[in-house]
């Protein structure tokens, strides 16, 4: 079907109509498609400027009108995995105008948030959840007596999640309310989309073939051998499917399979979403959808909108971070050092463009493993290269991280297996709550034999890394999102294992620890402090925050002088914790932290989040100097 087009005049005429869910029953399937169309622009229009994730959100509109037209939100309950497809959601459940601040401080969330509106349901920001709760919402509904829904839109690539696939299993004992929407937006409209196939999912999914299933099924029951003849009509029924349909795999998991639909369709996908309204779940309705529909620059290249800062319209041209980036410098780093030792490999959990390894897999293509939305299996996996003899560089999200834990304890650390692991966007990040990496040093600490490092420029990062490969032991890098003020020639010092590097040497004022690029946010705390005359400043660039350098910690903090640590991290368990356990039975004058506090950190520019808890040179030397 072909897309509508938006009129000059009023191009908002429907759009701005629509307050709630319910103000779409009255439309006409027409209407419905140039309301589409309409939030289509309005997506476009405020990623350009705000950024966003733009692909996957413009390839759902249809599935999501069709879904709030059929189903009744929120009694039923709508959930997205991931959320970055959820735009016309939020736009079509009362925050049309909201959804204008997306992604500013203060601002409409970048997810799905259920404390922001009672049509969100959790937080919707790492793969592979959805199901899980939606299984869960299924069996308390079904132990209240509930008829209501639970209907959770997975994409593709949240799919292979093995949380995905757990819930799945369990789906088949408590998913009588759960209906799974898959979103396929990596494959296109193929021919199972046609005649047969859509003549099949019409007729299991039509209430008149359920009913007469059901009643040839008592029926059978008072034939003798009824077992078996049920069990010959149950085969040339999965034979019929498993010829047209490619859902027999989800049969076997206990879900009646329904699909593939065209996802751009509002007829077919009105009438498919209001017969299976009907059946008894699980269900699972297969939908293709294509990413960046609406917007020729996002249709042709998919993974280059998929998340991006902002964009030229007209043009396409994305918004691009001016100077060096830690991720381009990990992904030279890493063809250096793939190119001198041929048993180094990386490791990606769908993010090798993300984490700057795509130069790597270009060189190295049996060399670069992309494993899709796995963290855990992906550092157990690094274990099991290492344990062959490989050198493993596991380069992931600091926020995703978190979920493969154990896997670091279990297959990395015990074993002592040489795996290195990188962790991009260390840090607050503009995602907010769901993306930011600022809780993993509190359990990457606490792991013994692991080395934990985090450069304070792109060059440090370099070094690490080779640092990192020479040590031959469990190894994490935590750098931050974009680059650092560090000026190209700076000269850094080689490292030596745990030692701290003293780069501005102070007399009579405050010692300042930082790590990462925050060394300059100290480093220009100090410059002002000197400036108002409160004494010359000693700042440390921490390096290693474990084994973290508790004796230059005791030995700067003799003299009595305040000390203060500098944080892009929580304040708990970072470097504000590696300094109070090095100072605890030790001689030291008085302590101040700055890093992030103990509450949940919005979205928002990091800039801004920054001016506001106090982690900009200006804060620090303003209460600094007040000592």
């Amino acid at each position: 079907m072909e897309e509508a087009s938006i009129s000059v005049e009023g191009r908002f005429m429907y759009l701005e109509k629509i307050n709630s869910p319910a103000d779409l029953a009255g439309l006409s399937v027409t209407e419905l498609e140039l309301l589409a169309a309409e939030i289509r622009e309005l997506v476009i229009e405020t990623v350009s400027v705000n950024g966003g994730h733009l692909g996957a959100s413009l390839g759902t509109v249809e599935l999501i009108l069709a879904l709030h037209r059929v189903f009744k939100v929120p009694e039923d309950r709508l959930l997205f995995d991931v959320g970055h497809q959820a735009y016309a959601h939020k736009i079509l459940t009362g925050r049309r105008e909201f959804f204008k601040t997306l992604r500013r401080h203060g601002g409409c969330a970048g997810f799905p948030a259920a404390w922001e509106s009672e049509f969100d349901v959790g937080a919707s920001g790492h793969a592979g959840t959805a199901i899980s709760t939606a299984v869960g919402l299924s069996a308390a509904f079904g132990r209240s007596g509930s008829p209501h829904r639970a209907v959770a839109v997975v994409g593709d690539g949240a799919l292979n999640c093995g949380m995905s696939l757990e819930g799945m299993i369990n789906a088949s004992r408590d998913g009588k309310n759960l209906i799974v929407v898959l979103n396929d937006n990596k494959m296109s409209i193929q021919e199972n989309v046609g005649g047969m196939a859509h003549y099949l999912n019409c007729l299991i999914s039509g209430s008149s073939y359920n009913k007469f299933k059901m009643t040839v099924k008592r029926l059978l029951k008072t034939l003798p051998r009824h077992e078996a003849i049920h069990r010959f009509i149950k085969r040339t029924e999965d034979l019929l499917k498993g010829i047209f349909l490619p859902g027999i795999v989800f049969e076997q998991l206990g879900f009646r399979y329904i699909g593939p639909i065209n996802g751009h369709s509002l007829p077919d996908l009105l009438r498919t979403l209001e017969r299976v309204r009907e059946l008894e779940g699980p269900i699972l309705v297969h939908v293709i959808t294509e990413k960046g529909r609406g917007y020729e620059f996002a249709r042709q290249e998919p993974a280059r909108y998929h998340g991006v800062a902002g964009f030229d319209r007209a043009t396409g041209r994305l918004k691009k971070s001016e100077g060096p980036t830690f991720s381009n410098a990990f992904g030279d780093a890493m063809v250096r050092l793939g190119e001198a030792h041929p048993e180094v490999a990386a490791i990606s959990a769908a993010m090798v463009s993300g984490t700057g390894l795509n130069r790597f897999q270009q060189k190295f293509p049996g060399r670069c493993f992309d494993v899709g939305i796995c963290e855990e299996h992906a550092v157990t996996f690094a274990g099991g290269l290492a344990a062959g003899g490989m050198r493993p560089v596991c380069a992931i999200y600091s926020t995703f991280l978190q979920r493969a834990f154990d896997s670091i304890y279990h297959d990395v650390v015990l074993p002592k297996q040489p795996v290195i692991l990188a962790l991009d966007r260390g840090g607050a990040v503009e995602d907010g709550p769901t993306h930011h990496g600022i809780y993993d040093l509190g359990f990457l600490r606490e792991l013994p034999g692991l080395t934990v490092m985090a450069p304070r420029s792109e060059r440090e990062l370099e070094l690490m890394l080779d640092f990192a490969y020479e040590l031959k032991a469990p190894a994490a890098i935590r750098y931050p999102r974009g680059g650092s003020p560090a000026d190209p020639a700076e000269t850094v010092p080689p490292l030596e294992l745990g030692r701290a590097e003293v780069v501005r040497a102070g007399g009579d004022g405050p010692v300042i620890w930082a790590m990462g690029p925050e060394v300059y946010t100290a480093l220009e705390a100090a410059r002002l402090l000197e400036a108002a005359g409160k004494g010359s400043c000693t700042v440390v660039n921490a390096r290693f925050l474990a084994p973290f350098d508790g004796e230059t910690a005791r030995r700067l903090a003799a003299s009595g002088r305040p000390v203060a640590t500098v944080e892009d991290h929580r304040i708990t368990g970072g470097l504000a914790s590696a300094l109070d356990e090095a100072l605890a039975d030790a001689p030291h004058g008085k302590v101040l932290h700055f890093g992030w506090p103990d509450r949940v950190i919005p979205h928002g520019c990091v800039g801004e989040l920054k001016r506001e808890f106090g982690l900009t040179a200006e804060a620090v030397a303003e209460k600094l100097g007040s000592l």
